[in-house]
């Protein structure tokens, strides 16, 4: 099967880790910069797991009732017939979910990630390869550097003053692009007067 990559407001979300080990730790670190509602129920946790903010952390055992009121949820207890059976339950109850290393159980899966700031890139083999995963993300990383989400941050302010100077969507499309490919030429802030030629329709960069 191929697993077709949904982009999703995780903030509106209500999710759950069952497990709070390495595994969930990870798993953890990967969806908080993206604003996500996350409870996480174990037994016990790592130290790092209870010094993370932003969670509901609930020392306990699984059990079915954890399910109610969850969007998605993340088995990752490191029993695998306890992960299968949160995932049969899971199911059952149409909440989306993710069984670790136990692709058959899931109904989708983690991406390896390329993150830089606004721009989040994922990459899936659909379960085939983790290392072709790893292998693709790395190459992808070299690509970007970090800078490459300051530059995505100061485009997206422009954007109102693009819309407001040329209110039809053609003329603001090529706008747009000229914006982007002169300010990987010339860097960024630009100054205002090659800005204001851009948005009077020059190309800037010749």
């Amino acid at each position: 099967m191929t697993y077709f990559p949904f982009f999703m407001d995780l903030s509106s979300l209500n999710g759950l880790i069952v497990g709070g080990g390495n595994v969930a730790l990870r798993k953890l670190q990967v969806l908080l910069p993206y604003g996500a509602e996350l409870t996480v129920a174990a037994p016990s946790m790592l130290p790092e797991v209870t010094q993370l903010p932003g969670l509901t952390r609930l020392l306990c055992y699984f059990c079915p009732a954890l399910l109610e009121g969850r969007d998605y949820v993340i088995a990752a207890t490191g029993d695998q017939a306890l992960n299968r059976w949160i995932a049969a339950l899971c199911r059952g109850r149409g909440i989306l979910v993710n069984a670790v290393d136990d692709r058959t159980a899931c109904s989708f899966l983690f991406p390896a990630l390329v993150r830089r700031g606004p721009l989040s890139i994922g990459i899936s083999t659909g379960g085939a390869s983790p290392t072709a995963a790893v292998y693709c993300k790395e190459r992808i990383a070299q690509l970007f550097p970090e800078e490459f989400g300051d530059l995505l941050v100061y485009l997206e302010g422009l954007r109102d003053r693009i819309k407001t100077a040329l209110p039809e969507d053609t003329h603001r499309g090529q706008c747009f692009a000229r914006l982007f490919y002169t300010c990987l030429e010339r860097g960024w802030p630009l100054e205002e007067a090659v800005l204001a030629d851009l948005l009077a329709g020059g190309e800037a960069l010749s």
